[in-house]
């Protein structure tokens, strides 16, 4: 029989969490189907053979799966055949590719359990218990990870928040294997709350911003991170991080009525919040932000929805079209439409990148010759792994898009 009539299989699959890693998923179980994870190369064959890809940062076996993180300057289409060559070899060579006092049969839920017990343990339960409360794990089942808050974590009004933006974000990047993470806290009953339930009316504050920490930009708020920082007791390079990867949200909303020509900013990070009203003649004050943030979510959520379903029903003949002419086709006249169009946008081009689509946010373009999206679209594609090519400028980088949003759309 030839090489390549008995040569095995390897499946490669992208992460739908995490650009930097990759699945090699093989036709069994590796080594009676244990789990293990390898931060260096050790004495296990295969962590050696895949650790010897230069680019290659973390090595997990799960069952018939192998997942693999990498550099983020490193590109999977030069790793891919050199890391799916170094399993085939391994693999060809040796029974016992994770070692030979490695322990077969192990229970693939009660490994990933320990992994991130250890994880909430290190990273996330002493920054929760700062604030009175603790996050551990209720079960796992079928890679299903059940967590569980108490404490002041219990009844906080940001707790989801902080678990989709922050913990569930951390725990996927780090464990590839989990399929569902599933809050199984009892919120209404929570005895030591951080943030209030008290519904009742906010104290008064009236301090004024300092002159020159909010301004506008194409349409949007922009604060000082300086200022920033602070009030959501984290440092300025976190807070840019954040806002690129959503661990940071902003909600900006226009009065109505008697407070028309006033607008509302809200920021949250995973612990705080800041809100400032900003008049019409400028002038801004800090305010206490809303308790109650879930509608201000669902808002954003649904306008991101209602943006893409309308994208994806033009023509290809109405493409691209501008955020102003999308503002109207959604029916946003107000001021600050177009601010909150582009951050719907924003929140499509995050879920994209998840999964590995095209972004629909290509779309959508600036008014001029040149017919590209805002600078901001570049800048998150960037934070994405999704920006400009070596060598290509951003109106290569957005036509490449475009062609990748109509091949999906034809097949």
């Amino acid at each position: 029989m030839s090489d390549t009539a008995t040569r095995r299989r390897i499946r490669a699959q992208p992460s739908a969490h995490d650009p930097d890693v990759m699945g090699f998923v093989l036709d069994a179980p590796v080594q009676g189907g244990a789990s293990v994870r390898f931060e260096t190369a050790g004495d296990a064959p295969l962590a050696r053979a895949v650790f010897a890809v230069q680019g290659v940062l973390r090595v997990e076996v799960s069952s018939a799966t192998i997942w693999v993180k990498k550099h983020t300057d490193a590109e999977w289409t030069a790793l891919k055949p050199r890391i799916a060559e170094a399993i085939r070899h391994v693999l060809d060579e040796t029974d016992a590719p994770l070692g030979q006092d490695r322990s077969t049969g192990a229970n693939p839920d009660e490994t990933l359990r320990g992994a991130v017990e250890e994880l909430l343990d290190r990273q996330v339960n002493p920054a929760v218990a700062a604030h009175g409360g603790h996050i551990s794990v209720d079960r796992v089942e079928a890679a299903t990870v059940y967590l569980r808050m108490s404490g002041g974590c219990q009844g906080c009004a940001a707790s989801a928040a902080t678990l989709r933006e922050g913990v569930e974000r951390m725990l996927r990047a780090a464990l590839p294997q989990i399929d569902k993470i599933v809050d199984v806290t009892d919120h209404a009953s929570g005895d030591n709350p951080f943030y209030t339930r008290d519904d009742g009316p906010s104290p008064v504050m009236n301090r004024l911003v300092p002159e020159g920490v909010i301004g506008w930009e194409d349409g949007q708020i922009m604060v000082d991170p300086d200022y920033l920082a602070p009030k959501l007791g984290i440092t300025v390079d976190t807070l840019r991080a954040g806002l690129r990867r959503g661990d940071v949200v902003g909600v900006t909303e226009t009065g109505e009525g008697e407070d028309s020509g006033k607008t509302r900013v809200i920021l949250r990070s995973s612990t705080r919040a800041w809100a400032a009203e900003i008049d019409a003649n400028g002038t801004a004050r800090e305010i206490p932000p809303p308790r109650v943030v879930e509608a201000a979510a669902d808002k954003e959520k649904e306008l991101s929805n209602r943006v893409r379903a309308h994208l994806e029903s033009l023509d290809e003949t109405e493409v691209p079209i501008t955020y102003g002419a999308l503002a109207r086709a959604l029916g946003l006249w107000a001021p600050g439409s177009i601010a909150k169009v582009t951050r719907a946008l924003e929140t499509t081009m995050r879920q994209d990148a998840a999964a590995d689509r095209p972004f629909i946010a290509a779309c959508v373009v600036n008014r001029g010759r040149e017919k590209l999206p805002g600078k901001g679209y570049f800048d998150l594609a960037r934070a994405l792994s999704r920006g400009p090519l070596k060598g290509e400028d951003k109106a290569d980088a957005h036509a490449r898009e475009l062609h990748r949003l109509r091949e999906a759309i034809t097949r």
